[in-house]
């Protein structure tokens, strides 16, 4: 029997809001020895025996549902004589490409239906994709204990200072549209810059006359901008301890770009932050979930971003689909109990190898489109 929606939305809210403990420590074969699997989250970091629903059970139900209500998506699996029957672990459930959200409407639901949409970029030469809600019950769930552990970990109420536009500028960006969500349960205060400089200059050296720590979030190009505006001014900052920052990546031809460690590199010149204090994220419009790199709960530099405990991560081959030898890099596929109103399993086109402790991203597969959502945040 296929399983309602509410009635798994239910059950994968309870698994979502069931405590999860992320590493303080990295494995010691992140420094150079390679991974065991291609796979990572084989088992949640917590007790998954304890819950009356694992992951596993969880996404062969999500599968089935998916597949009766999604009607491209159950074209895709039939064309390729894909369905819920002849699927025995969640590993196997077919994967759709984040290209397939750029054509078709991949939700379970009428889309007339939906409560929010949140969009890539497009250009003229670029369809935007379109990822459908029903209800953001689920997208919230998955957003707040992930940011909070990452960036976060020192249980610090911060002001929240966004180098994006706000949601009623970009009502359909899922980044400006996460950076609401945790700015409203976590931040002190908060404020949208977008490219107003000056403005945000002129608060920075407030808080630092107040000796107020403060978070920056925003893109890797509004971080750029940022920059070169401070150096074009001779404007060099140092925030107050606590401070942090976390940057989206993307630049998709709105700044110059720099390699990760180059930009970096300018936080401690120019704000007074070092690259330790700097976290990563990696998400996208088709995705619920974010990863972020575990630098502030380890307390160093490092690339590695754990994987949530309702969320599965595998690299495949770009030519078979199947899993990447162990410690080979591939292409990032991702499995997301989150979305459930649209597709479980989706194939991104960036390029990561697995790490026993998350994921590390290396970049896009060759001739792939930019990703679109910092591009929409601009």
């Amino acid at each position: 029997m296929i399983k309602t929606d509410a009635h798994l939305q239910d059950r994968i809210l309870a698994f979502l809001r069931q405590p999860c403990q992320f590493p303080n420590r990295l494995q010691p074969s992140h420094s150079g020895a390679t991974a065991s699997s291609p796979v990572v989250n084989v088992e949640s970091p917590r007790n998954v025996e304890a819950q009356s629903d694992t992951f596993d059970s969880l996404a062969l139900d999500v599968f089935a549902f998916q597949y009766a209500h999604n009607a491209p998506y159950r074209a895709y699996c039939e064309r390729f004589g894909y369905r819920p029957g002849s699927i025995a672990h969640w590993s196997e459930i077919p994967a759709t490409p984040t290209s397939a959200f750029k054509y078709l409407p991949m939700a379970s639901f009428p889309v007339a239906n939906a409560v929010a949409e949140f969009h890539t970029s497009g250009t003229t030469r670029q369809l935007a994709g379109k990822h459908f809600f029903k209800t953001l019950d689920l997208y919230h769930a998955a957003i707040l204990p992930v940011f909070r552990s990452h960036l976060l970990p020192d249980d610090a109420r911060l002001p929240f200072l966004m180098l994006t536009p706000s949601p009623v500028d970009a009502p359909h960006s899922s980044l400006v549209h996460m950076l609401q969500v945790v700015a409203n349960e976590f931040a002190s205060s908060f404020k949208y810059y977008t490219e107003d400089y000056h403005g945000l200059v002129d608060d920075l050296a407030g808080f630092i006359a107040r000796q107020q720590p403060v978070m920056l979030l925003g893109t890797a190009f509004g971080f750029v901008r940022l920059f070169d505006f401070m150096r074009s001014q001779q404007i060099r900052l140092v925030l107050p301890d606590g401070s942090r920052a976390m940057e989206t990546g993307g630049y998709k031809g709105r700044s110059r770009v720099l390699s990760k460690p180059d930009l970096y590199a300018m936080f401690e010149p120019y704000l007074g932050l070092s690259s330790a204090r700097v976290v990563n994220e990696y998400g996208m419009t088709e995705l619920s979930t974010q990863f972020y790199d575990a630098t502030l709960r380890v307390g160093y530099r490092t690339d590695i971003k754990p994987v949530p405990p309702w969320s599965r991560v595998m690299m495949v081959d770009a030519r078979s689909g199947k899993p990447s030898m162990p410690g080979i890099p591939g292409l990032i596929r991702v499995l997301d109990l989150a979305n459930l109103g649209s597709c479980l399993c989706i194939q991104t086109e960036d390029i990561g190898v697995a790490h026993p402790d998350g994921i590390e991203i290396l970049g896009r597969a060759t001739g792939a489109e930019p990703r679109g959502c910092s591009l929409a945040a601009a």
